[in-house]
This record gives C-alpha cells, structure tokens and sequence, in this order.
C-alpha cells in the first residue's frame, strides 16, 4: 500500500484523522520514525489513535504526556509503537541530551529499530534518531478563526531524508 510522500489535507471530524491515520498507519514499516507537532488540542493523539488502528497494535491510545513513553505491541506480527511525548523526555536540557539514548533509557521492551516511533512535539529534538522522518503538523487554530465550532484540522506532512 502506498502512501503520498507529503501533501496537506483538511479533516472535518476527529473520526476523519482518525481514518487519515489508519490510512498512514498500514503503511508504516519498522523503523519508520513520525514527529508529530501543532499545539494543544490540534488532534496529535487523535491521530495516533488512527495510526495504531492501522498498524494494528494493543492497547487505548492516550496522550503520553504522564508517562512520557508508551509502548503497544502488535497483534499480527508487525512492528510495535511506540508513542512518546518528547518534551517531557527532554525536558529542559533538549540541546544536551541524546534523544535515542534517553529513549533507551525508559526501558522499553522494544528495539527502536523493530518499531514505529511517534513522538508529539518532537520537532528540533527527535530528528537525531533518524536520518529520515515523517514531519506532521496539525493546525485547528485556523479552521477554528472561521467557525468556534468547528472540530476541523488541517494536517501537513511530509518525509524529510537527511542522508
């Protein structure tokens, strides 16, 4: 199955990035490492929740903003994800710390490069631990300007190869 290597699309409901994300999610392979950014509320759990849908992993997705990391593993034999709030596991001291190393140190039970990496607010930290990336942005500020009721977000994305 393939997926558009970048684009820009507008999702009207939550079940909407959900299905973009299950769509996203049959694609992704081991190793795969998606930095997802937008403020809070923009639906970057939103569409995880979808992601794993699509990679078929265990367990509700929630934010993991309390746990920092969570792990889900696969219920047919695919890689496992693993869903990371890179602020907190940075904290602070983003510049001086070693992404991938800190990422080992939660002791997962997964090898990074046998999962699927999503990790919220990642932008300018977690490109370290991989050459190549899928860069996702969610905007609900500006479908939010037009209507306050609405419940539409604009996700942007795209693969960035540093190789």
């Amino acid at each position: 199955m393939s997926f558009p290597l970048e684009g820009r699309e507008e999702f009207a409901t939550a079940e909407d990035t959900q299905a973009f994300g299950e769509a996203l999610g049959k694609t992704l392979r081991a190793g795969d490492v998606l930095i997802m950014d937008g403020p809070l509320g923009a639906g970057k759990t939103t569409l995880t929740q979808g992601i794993a849908r699509g990679m078929q992993v265990k367990g509700r997705v929630t934010s993991p903003t309390f746990v920092i990391a969570r792990e889900h593993r696969s219920l047919v034999g695919g890689p496992a994800l693993v869903h990371v709030d890179a602020y907190r596991l940075l904290g602070e001291e983003a510049g001086a710390t070693d992404p991938l190393g800190e990422l080992d140190s939660l002791d997962l039970d997964t090898d990074l490069d046998e999962a699927v990496v999503i990790a919220e607010w990642g932008g300018g930290l977690v490109e370290q631990i991989s050459e190549r990336y899928l860069l996702i942005s969610l905007d609900r500020e500006s479908a939010l300007e037009e209507d306050p009721d609405s419940h539409a977000r604009i996700i942007s994305w795209r693969w960035v190869d540093n190789s």
